[in-house]
């Protein structure tokens, strides 16, 4: 079994991809973790954000979006970062930010990159060069902390 990344602009992303996407996201962040709010916020297929997809058998097991700075100056955006409950316990954590940080680096060179981050997440988003900035803060209900490299 191997995976297989893709790095996509929303304009590459077919049908069946976005449902996927959609289906897996809503499957952790809303029944999973008890927590509703509106996943679907207009910013997927908007400016030039991107999608890391990370496929084990034509399944989307990993996830993360990408959004584009909207002003100069400002942080690029890494969100609904997520692994399938199904591939956790395969370090694809790491590879999926791996993946997300070096799609931001290409994409926007020299720009930082800025997560908020579940706040139990801290040391591992710390692993890979984030550092906290500001307190912690409850989104959804659930403890987050604003992280930058």
């Amino acid at each position: 079994m191997e995976l297989i990344w893709q790095d996509l602009h929303h304009s590459e992303l077919n049908v069946a991809q976005l449902y996927a996407i959609l289906a897996l996201r809503s499957r952790v962040f809303v029944v999973e973790q008890n927590c509703p709010y509106q996943d679907i916020d207009g910013d997927d297929l908007a400016r030039d954000n991107r999608h890391i997809i990370g496929m084990l058998e034509d399944k989307v097991v990993a996830y993360a979006r990408i959004l584009t700075p909207q002003q100069p100056g400002e942080p690029v955006r890494i969100g609904r970062v997520i692994i399938a409950p199904e591939a956790r316990g395969l370090s694809l954590g790491y590879r999926l930010m791996e993946q997300a940080i070096a799609s931001c680096e290409h994409n926007w060179p020299g720009q930082s990159i800025y997560l908020s981050a579940q706040a139990h997440l801290q040391d591992f988003y710390g692993r890979l060069g984030f550092k906290p900035v500001g307190e912690i803060y409850l989104e959804d209900d659930i403890p987050h902390i604003a992280m930058q490299n």
